[in-house]
Parts: structure tokens; C-alpha cells; sequence
């Protein structure tokens, strides 16, 4: 019995001994206080307030959690309610939306290493902003880093490649804007790579392909370019997603475990591999939006688990085989949009309850969906093929003209090796020449360019934006109250505008056409199938079209009603003329503002087929919405309203037209520039008299003169004169000597970098002088 009670006692005093696994200590609780004042005291951490320190016992919710071991913090998770609301960012705080100007990247990250035994961080939706410390790697535990929408910039750091136990890296939603890193593969327990949603470019590495551990690679919604390596040594990879990019090499092989490929959105070319037809366990295969070619692979509309296959808007072509057959888990297909001929397999037969199946827009021999006639997809093959033909023989070419200037430099350096003087001579006469050569691929590309434009088109289209619908005249009627006068928002050139409420209570802008053409019903639904496709962030959509009541297919439409977004917060040209305090749009706004617009007009001078040029660019037709994101009105409508013979000439008449139209656009754009430069009042007194005033802008007082105060006044003269500099190019008397939007969007782009970085020096000034 004496031996019971001294075993009792030992025990119990170990257990005294014994730390407690969840209690923390009062080191590791001050530094959760100081993420807290990081954080600026979001609401999810309220709860440490009143706790007396025992944060490990707090349990945990969707928002926070916090979980010890061994006294310390291993896992905190906390989730924000701050969602990323802007399309652009320039690595300034944003009111709002980032943490405020005072918060500092660097001491956070610099309180968060203390934690040194913690494992998984999450932090995600807290308006955390700026580049990411480089000393984060000195969480050397940590295997699940997420740091998702939020505003991180630049780049992801080198050194975090000693981050060797890190399994989970997700930086989604965020904002960096450089390659995506060459060392992960030092990583080597990565298991899970996501960084969708950023503004990441460059190529796609290929030391990605070394890494066998990998099961998720998330990289859509960014800019990469070029070649996707062979990634079938990823054995363990089940979910690709690399959508709305701008990748433009073939398909290469694959991992057999894939179960998800989304590749949708980028300019992949030639056709669909067979071996695709074998991954077996795939589930969900989108390569919608590329430049395809050839006859998809039979097997796979029957792999065993797939469900979900979208392979519209390619070049697809040839026939289905009649016997295909379908897996049983096909649930939806989706080849609308190729140049497929022939008859509809059965088990893909549209009218089945079994599943969906898309299959308008291609020459295939069914009545329910709208199809183009056999001879339509023939010729657009051929042409694609003569095409083809086109660029081998500029391609042998080059190949041919770099071996005949290369063994002529052999010779000339072997005739002339010993006359030194002449070198320079021989180096000047060749120069032409080789800039000649080089300057044939840019040709060649342009003659491949339908493939790249429609998906960088697509690419840029507008996520989650309502699918494109036929209205009747009731529904029209009825949304506007019979197109009543306190519906009518106003009435230009090209018809008048009201505003509408649909049944689902949506608020739509409906614009009525009246065409004076002669068009049939046929024509114009062609022409609106092409103008439906326009999706861009900063168009107003476009939701759908009505053609007047009583008009048969093969009339002459003289009503056409276009039913688009309504943006709500008025136009540019009315936000210029603001004077209330708080209203005025300052040289930042302003400049967010033109970039928005210039890059949707980038996108409908290249990225769709034919491009739309011609597209009334003034500021009233810029229209702002609740958050002042610009959005262009009024475009497109050259190719509803223009003669068709100009619409679908060939040969040189059309490209003259389209050039005419296309430096008419940066003309334009150039003084909406103007306009944003001198503010409304001094536009409204025409061109010749600001075409006059714009010598007057070479100095600072003719500045002084004529800009807009609210320019001044926060617009550094570095900034300002890059915007000058592209505005004298654009309303440039030689239409040659105009710029692309390429180079518009770019100068206006430099130059907001160039205002960030002068606010950021003017308020760390103001800080150290207070």
C-alpha cells in the first residue's frame, strides 16, 4: 500500500513538470498583440482583448485561429473582410480597400519570424500591401504559407527558395508583377503551387517540370508568355490550371493522374495530342479560346471519369466519327465555334436530357443550332492552309537569306581581315540588311495573328459578366415604359439612349439604331454575333440586341435596339467639370482612368477578328462606374453601322481602311488626353484652338496658362510631361507619325509609376519633417 502512495505521488508531481502543451507564453502573446496594432486591429482579432493571454483556448472559427504546441505558436490562420476591389495597383496604400499609409510590410514580417516554431500561416483579405520582405525567409518551420488577396508587388523573393519544408505556397489575388520564380524547384516539398490572379509574365519555367511532388500548379489569370515545357514527370500533378495567359506553343505531354486540365484562354496551336485521349482518370478538360486545329481525338468524349469538355472558340476541323461514343459521367460538351463538318454523333445529340452539349457556329448538318453553311468552314480551312504555305515560305526564306549573309560575311571578313580600317565600313553597309531580315518575322506574325488575337480577346474579356441573349420588343417595352420620355437618358448621331429596368430588376441602358443601310435580318445577326463577343473590364457590356418586331430573316432591318450595362455614375467629360471638393479628379484618377480606356481600345484594335476601329472615342463616351472605373461606350459600331463592302473588302482597299480608321482612334484619343489635360472649359473651345495653345506646354508657364489646376497641383512635371509627350503624338497633323495604343498604353502607364513614386517621396518627406 506504502509503494501505491509513493507511485502517486511521482506520477503526480511529473505531471506538474510536465509544460502545458496550450498555454502560451507571455513572449509569443505580446508578439500576437503587436500583429494585431500590424494589422490595424482588424475585427477578427477582437477576440484577444479580453482573454488574460490564454489565446491558445480560443477556439476556432472561419475567420482566426490560432493553434500552440510545446508553448508556442505552430498555426495562425486570420481571415479579412478587405477584398481586393481595384484592377489596378501601383504599390501605394488605396484608401479603403489596403491598410493605411503608416502600415509597414517589413515590421510585420519582421514580428511574424519571432514565431519561430510556426508552421502554417494564413493571412489572407487584410489589406496587407508592398513588396514582400526578403526576410521572410527566416520562417525556416513554415509548410503552409497562404497570403491571398491582398496587395502584395514585384516579385516573390529568391531567398525564399530556403524555405525547404514549405509544402503550400498560395499567393492568389494579389499583385506581383514580375517572372514567376526559377527556383521553386529548390523547394523540394512543394506539393502545392497557386498564384492566380496576379500580374505575373515572362515564360513559364521549366524547372516547374523537375518538381515530381507537385499535385496542384494554379497560375491562371496572369501574362505569361511562350512555351509550356513537357510536364509529364509531374506523376503526382492531378489540377493544371493555366487559363487566360498568353502561352502560344503546342500542347506537350501530360501526367497520366491529371484529373483537371483548364487551358482556356491562351493561343495554344496545333492540334489536340492523342495521348490525351488517354488520361484516364481526367475529369475536367477546358481548352476553350486557343488556335486548335485538326479533328479532336475520338477518345476523348469517352475517357472513363471525364464530365466536363469545352473545346470551343478554335479552328477545329474534319468530321466527328459517327459512332463516337460518349463516357457515361459526360455531363456537358462544348465544341460550338470550329470549322466541324458533317453530322452530329448521336451521343452528342443536343435534344438529350443525358447532358448539354454546345455545338453552334460550326458547318455541322443539324437544324437546332445556328450553323454556318459547309462552304463557309472549307474556305476558312483553305485559307488557313494557304496561310500556312504563306509562312513556311517566308520562313525558308530567312532561313535561306541568314545562310547566304552569313557565308558572305565569311568571305568579306576572310577578303578584308587585314585591312583593320575597313571593318567599320563593312559592319555600316551590312546593317540594313540585317535589320531588314529581322524585320520579316514581325510580317510573318501578322499573318498568324487570328490565332494569338482571339485568345489574348478573350484573355481580357470580363470575369462573371452576364451571357449574351436575344430580346423581344415586349420585354424592351416594358423595361422602359414603352421607351417613355422620363426613360430617355439622351439622343446622339447614331439614335437615342434609354434606361430600363428588367424583370430580374436589373437596370440596362437600351440604345435604339436607326439604319439607314440597306442590311438583312440575316446580316446584321452576323455582324451582332461578332459584337457580342467584345468582353473587356473596361467596355460596357454588352448584354443583347433586338430586332424591330415584323422583320423576317430575309428583310431590310431599319430598327435595331442594343441592350447594354448600365454604368451609373456619369460620364468623364461631366466628372472633368466637377468642382465640389472631394469630387474633383485628380492627376492619379485621371490617369487610372485613361489607362482604363486606352487598354480597351488596344483590345478592339487587336484583340478580336476584324478588329473595330472607328470606335467615337470623346470623353462623354467614357462612362464611370460606383467604384470610377472607366468603361467605353459606343464602340463597335463601324461594324454595324459601315457599309459591308468596307466591313468584308479584301486586299489592299481594306487595309488602308482599317489603317485610316485605326490612327482616326488615336487622333481621337489624343484629345480626350487633351481634355484631361486643360479640363472642359478650355476643350469646348475646339481643336484649332488647342492644337494652337499646345506649343504653350513647353514651358512652365504656358502651363500655368492652360492646365487644369487640379493637375497642377498634383501631378509631378515628370509625369505630366510623358502625358504631354504622348498627346502631341496622337493629334500629330501625319497620320504616320501617330502611335499604337501599344505605345500609349505603355507612356500612360510609366507615367502613373512615375506619379506613385513622386506621392510616396512627398509624404515620406512630410513624415520625417513631422
Amino acid at each position: 500500500m506504502g509503494c501505491l502512495k509513493i507511485f502517486v505521488i511521482v506520477v503526480f508531481m511529473w505531471a506538474l513538470l510536465i509544460p502545458n502543451t496550450h498555454q502560451l507564453g507571455s513572449y509569443e502573446t505580446q508578439i500576437l498583440l503587436q500583429l494585431r496594432r500590424h494589422l490595424e486591429y482588424p475585427v477578427q482579432l477582437d477576440v484577444l482583448e479580453n482573454n488574460n493571454g490564454d489565446f491558445c483556448n480560443l477556439g476556432s472559427t472561419l475567420n482566426m485561429s490560432i493553434i500552440c504546441q510545446n508553448n508556442s505558436v505552430t498555426e495562425l490562420k486570420i481571415k479579412g473582410d478587405k477584398l481586393v476591389k481595384v484592377n489596378e495597383f501601383h504599390g501605394v496604400a488605396v484608401p479603403n480597400n489596403t491598410l493605411s499609409e503608416r502600415f509597414s510590410i517589413d515590421s510585420l514580417v519582421t514580428t511574424l519570424t519571432r514565431l519561430s516554431s510556426l508552421k502554417v500561416l494564413t493571412l489572407v483579405s487584410l489589406g496587407i500591401w508592398g513588396h514582400l520582405p526578403v526576410k521572410i525567409h527566416r520562417l525556416s518551420s513554415l509548410e503552409v504559407l497562404d497570403m491571398s488577396s491582398n496587395f502584395l508587388f514585384g516579385l516573390v523573393p529568391s531567398e525564399m527558395s530556403t524555405m525547404v519544408k514549405l509544402h503550400t505556397l498560395t499567393f492568389d489575388g494579389n499583385f506581383f508583377n514580375e517572372s514567376l520564380p526559377e527556383w521553386l524547384d529548390l523547394l523540394p516539398n512543394i506539393t502545392i503551387l497557386s498564384m492566380k490572379n496576379n500580374r505575373l509574365k515572362g515564360k513559364f519555367p521549366h524547372s516547374i517540370s523537375k518538381i515530381t511532388g507537385l499535385t496542384d500548379i494554379v497560375l491562371s489569370h496572369n501574362a505569361l508568355s511562350g512555351e509550356l515545357p513537357d510536364l509529364s514527370a509531374l506523376s503526382n500533378l492531378h489540377l493544371l490550371d493555366l487559363r487566360e495567359n498568353h502561352l502560344d506553343s503546342e500542347l506537350p505531354p501530360l501526367p497520366q493522374g491529371l484529373t483537371t486540365i483548364l487551358l482556356s484562354n491562351n493561343a495554344f496551336s496545333g492540334e489536340v495530342p492523342e495521348e490525351f485521349g488517354k488520361l484516364n482518370q481526367l475529369q475536367q478538360l477546358d481548352l476553350s479560346n486557343n488556335a486548335l486545329t485538326g479533328t479532336p481525338p475520338a477518345d476523348l468524349f469517352s475517357l472513363p471519369s471525364i464530365s466536363y469538355l469545352n473545346l470551343a472558340f478554335n479552328v477545329l476541323s474534319g468530321s466527328l466519327p459517327e459512332h463516337l461514343n460518349c463516357g457515361s459521367e459526360l455531363g456537358f460538351v462544348d465544341i460550338s465555334d470550329n470549322r466541324l463538318l458533317g453530322m452530329l454523333p448521336s451521343c452528342l445529340n443536343a435534344s438529350s436530357d443525358k447532358r448539354i452539349v454546345k455545338v453552334s457556329g460550326n458547318c455541322l448538318s443539324v437544324d437546332t443550332q445556328y450553323q454556318h453553311s459547309g462552304s463557309y468552314c472549307k474556305q476558312a480551312n483553305l485559307a488557313r492552309k494557304q496561310t500556312t504555305s504563306k509562312e513556311i515560305a517566308i520562313l525558308v526564306g530567312i532561313v535561306g537569306g541568314t545562310v547566304i549573309l552569313v557565308v558572305f560575311l565569311a568571305v568579306v571578313l576572310l577578303i578584308f581581315c587585314r585591312r583593320q580600317h575597313a571593318r567599320h565600313d563593312v559592319d555600316r553597309l551590312m546593317f540594313p540588311k540585317l535589320v531588314q531580315d529581322n524585320a520579316q518575322p514581325n510580317i510573318s506574325a501578322e499573318l498568324l495573328a487570328n490565332a494569338r488575337i482571339i485568345s489574348q480577346a478573350a484573355a481580357l474579356g470580363s470575369q462573371g459578366a452576364p451571357s449574351y441573349r436575344v430580346f423581344s420588343m415586349e420585354e424592351l417595352e416594358e423595361a422602359t415604359k414603352k421607351f417613355d420620355k422620363s426613360a430617355l437618358l439622351g439622343e446622339g448621331s447614331i439614335g437615342k439612349i434609354y434606361k430600363g429596368k428588367l424583370e430580374n430588376g436589373t437596370y440596362v441602358a437600351v440604345r435604339e439604331l436607326n439604319v439607314y443601310r440597306r442590311c438583312t435580318s440575316w446580316n446584321f445577326k452576323l455582324r451582332m454575333d461578332l459584337l457580342s463577343k467584345f468582353r473587356h473590364p473596361h467596355l460596357v457590356s454588352l448584354l443583347g440586341h433586338c430586332i424591330d418586331d415584323g422583320v423576317q430573316d430575309d428583310s431590310t432591318v431599319h430598327r435595331l435596339f442594343l441592350v447594354y450595362e448600365f454604368v451609373p455614375c456619369g460620364n468623364f467629360r461631366a466628372r472633368l467639370s466637377e468642382t465640389t471638393p472631394g469630387k474633383v479628379l485628380n492627376w492619379s484618377n485621371r490617369l487610372a482612368i485613361l489607362i482604363g480606356v486606352a487598354k480597351a481600345v488596344h483590345f478592339l484594335h487587336t484583340g478580336v477578328i476584324p478588329p473595330s476601329f472607328g470606335n467615337s472615342l470623346k470623353t462623354d463616351s467614357i462612362l464611370l462606374d460606383e467604384h470610377q472605373i472607366a468603361k467605353l461606350s459606343d464602340y463597335g459600331m463601324s461594324i454595324l453601322m459601315e457599309e459591308s463592302e468596307k466591313v468584308e473588302a479584301k486586299g489592299d482597299g481594306h487595309n488602308t481602311w482599317h489603317m485610316r480608321k485605326k490612327e482616326d482612334d488615336v487622333y481621337n484619343f489624343g484629345f480626350i488626353l487633351l481634355e484631361s489635360l486643360v479640363g472642359p472649359f478650355f476643350s469646348g473651345k475646339g481643336e484649332t484652338f488647342l492644337l494652337n495653345e499646345m506649343a504653350s506646354f513647353g514651358s512652365q508657364d504656358g502651363r500655368r496658362k492652360i492646365v487644369d489646376p487640379a493637375v497642377l497641383t498634383t501631378s509631378s512635371q515628370e509625369s505630366l510631361s510623358i502625358v504631354i509627350s504622348i498627346t502631341n503624338k496622337c493629334i500629330s497633323p501625319e497620320s504616320q507619325g501617330r502611335p499604337s495604343f501599344e505605345d500609349v498604353l505603355w507612356n500612360l502607364q510609366y507615367a502613373a509609376q512615375v506619379q506613385a513614386t513622386a506621392d510616396t517621396d512627398q509624404r515620406s518627406d512630410a513624415t520625417s519633417l513631422s
